[in-house]
């Protein structure tokens, strides 16, 4: 009996314990192995993320470009409005005599 005690101590010891004394390459390998777990588990969290990123970032420029595209566009619209008036106003207005 008094065997079976030390045996479980020593199992319950042996899975408890933790490498006491590690090399740097260890711990950088224990590292890169937690990194990487964790990676695993955050994938499609980060994925998602960087997916609402991105549209956020194509809908802005689409809407920047867009509004440049429609504001040089009033202004070729003004201006053709510029040179009718000027036309307009270098011919006097139309009456019945001089049409």
């Amino acid at each position: 009996m008094n065997t079976e005690k030390e045996w479980k101590q020593k199992t319950r010891d042996a899975c408890s314990a933790e490498p006491k004394s590690l090399t740097p390459l260890q711990k950088q390998m224990l590292k890169r192995q937690q990194e990487l777990e964790y990676w695993k588990l955050h994938s499609k969290q980060v994925r998602r993320c960087n997916l609402i990123t991105g549209l956020t970032i194509g809908a802005f420029v689409v809407g920047l470009f867009s509004y440049t595209i429609l504001s040089v566009k009033q202004e070729k619209i003004i201006d053709e409005i510029d040179e009718e008036a000027k036309t307009f106003i270098m011919k006097g207005p139309r009456t019945g005599a001089n049409s």
